[in-house]
């Protein structure tokens, strides 16, 4: 069903629950949590999950192991997206706020956390470089359709690529505006999970944000496969995130 949503292709639901049901014996209640389970731990694995089926947590070991068995035998299920996202009708409905300090809950499963360990959504997210262009030329977008909704050609036509014209190193991605003119340097991190999915800052990303705190941002876009969303965080970054030392540069 995931990989039918993501293409763009119809089909009914309640057509592959009674399947289930009658495959196994259980309750359309029962299939529908289910599938509520599996949605939550693909947020924790930093993937798209079908829309309707919102996460639910209260889900079982065994659950962790069919997951684990599946992606481990059709590895491109864990990267599947469309090749561009649906166009939002407007840039207002594109930006939403930052979620919410974490609660500290239920300790998170063993077997989850060697699963996201697995299939790491940082490290996955870092390495694709298709979809980090993808979500830069995203905010590219959106940063000129803001402009010119408010009859700003002006700054739209001035929203730079850095990442693409000058390519990575600079700190940021997207040179933009604000309305006043005054310059923001957008620092893009892209993944097909929640907003809630870690991401990694290199030194020079940070070196920067300390530099120049008054214009450097982070934009989070998130959910890219089934219908971006963004939200920024700014300088400091420690009040906004929590920052963990991931990799260590050795040297003699």
């Amino acid at each position: 069903m995931l990989a039918l949503e993501l293409a763009g292709k119809p089909y009914v639901k309640s057509r592959h629950s009674a399947k289930l049901m009658a495959q196994i014996g259980r309750s359309h209640r029962s299939v529908e949590f289910k599938h509520q389970n599996i949605s939550a731990v693909l947020e924790e694995l930093g993937m798209p999950w079908i829309s309707g089926y919102r996460p639910k947590k209260n889900y079982q070991n065994a659950i962790f192991d069919a997951i684990d068995r599946y992606l481990s035998h059709y590895p491109a299920a864990i990267d599947q997206a469309r090749s561009a996202p649906l166009p939002p009708s407007s840039t207002d409905e594109v930006f939403v706020t930052s979620p919410s300090p974490a609660v500290e809950k239920d300790r998170v499963p063993r077997r989850l956390r060697r699963l996201v360990q697995k299939f790491d959504p940082v490290e996955r997210d870092h390495r694709n470089r298709s979809l980090g262009r993808a979500g830069e030329a995203f905010v590219v977008d959106i940063e000129k359709r803001k402009f010119a909704e408010a009859s700003r050609s002006d700054l739209a036509q001035k929203v730079r690529w850095i990442a693409s014209e000058e390519g990575d190193g600079a700190g940021y991605d997207v040179l933009s505006f604000d309305f006043t003119g005054k310059e923001r340097l957008i620092e893009v991190k892209t993944t097909n999970g929640s907003a809630r999915t870690p991401f990694f800052i290199t030194r020079n990303e940070y070196g920067l944000a300390i530099e120049r705190p008054e214009d450097w941002r982070i934009y989070r876009v998130h959910l890219f496969a089934t219908g971006p969303r963004v939200f920024t965080i700014e300088p400091p970054l420690e009040k906004a995130v929590k920052l963990a030392t991931e990799t260590w540069r050795a040297s003699f």
